[in-house]
């Protein structure tokens, strides 16, 4: 008896995928039976060495420079998966930036590039994935989120505001998209424990990480490894009937108010 892995050959989107929360949800994937196709901006590097381990573990690598902040580079990178799969079974929207700074301080310039890459990407890259899901009689879209969405986080005024806008998203097309038999969700990470978060700390306050694991009731931080666990059980058949829906991965953290 061949036994399937839980996504062999679906194709899998994975935008902002050379690092952290993103690389971990590609490989997840990979090592799953999934062909990935590997979006980035700047990191060619690490994103190079994503494809590279997406191979190693048997499985075609796509991996396709776009700035999801704009549309033409969105189309761009639609247009590659088309060329290349035909189809598009899984969509997660992972790409973010953020210009943190007070609100009174907030600048038009950085305020409208937060919101294009956080948010209006995936509604445009949304529009681009039906069609290229409907081939394959349906699939998955999860937009990774932030609890800053509803918390008041120190100088998360754009970055909250635009994962806001995203949750709303995600709740509109997971009814207008059901009929396709697309399913549509959102994962809000906590603190994840990052290279990033590291070498902030390291920089700025070294006790930072230790601070956050004292608040933390699992008694750890979360780690890319856990977000994209959940992530694939979203786009899992047993979650089928979950739809619409904001998941939060913090450890308990936003469920007690830090000392």
């Amino acid at each position: 008896m061949v036994v399937q892995t839980p996504f062999e050959d679906k194709v899998v989107l994975v935008t902002g995928a050379g690092r952290g929360i993103g690389r971990a949800i590609a490989l997840y994937f990979a090592a799953r039976g999934a062909d990935v196709v590997i979006n980035y901006v700047r990191n060619q590097g690490p994103a190079e060495e994503v494809a590279a381990q997406v191979e190693a573990l048997g499985r075609r690598a796509l991996l396709v420079r776009a700035n999801v902040g704009y549309l033409e580079e969105i189309e761009k990178l639609f247009t590659r998966i088309a060329e290349t799969f035909g189809g598009l079974d899984i969509f997660i929207s992972n790409a973010a930036t953020g210009f943190n700074r007070p609100a009174l301080q907030q600048k038009v310039s950085g305020w409208d590039y937060t919101m294009n890459v956080n948010a209006r990407a995936f509604l445009f890259a949304a529009q681009q994935a039906v069609p290229l899901m409907e081939k394959r009689g349906g699939g998955h879209m999860v937009a990774i989120t932030s609890p800053g969405s509803q918390r008041v986080l120190p100088d998360y005024v754009a970055v909250g505001a635009s994962k806001a806008a995203l949750e709303a998203l995600t709740r509109y097309l997971a009814v207008e998209l059901a009929p396709k038999n697309i399913i549509v969700n959102a994962v809000a990470p906590g603190i994840v424990l990052t290279d990033a978060l590291k070498h902030f700390s390291a920089l700025s306050d070294p006790r930072v990480i230790e601070r956050a694991i004292a608040n933390t009731p699992a008694g750890r931080l979360v780690t890319p490894e856990d977000v994209a666990g959940v992530v694939g059980f979203l786009c899992s058949p047993e979650a089928a009937m979950i739809r619409g829906q904001v998941i939060t991965v913090d450890g308990g953290y936003t469920l007690i108010t830090p000392a």
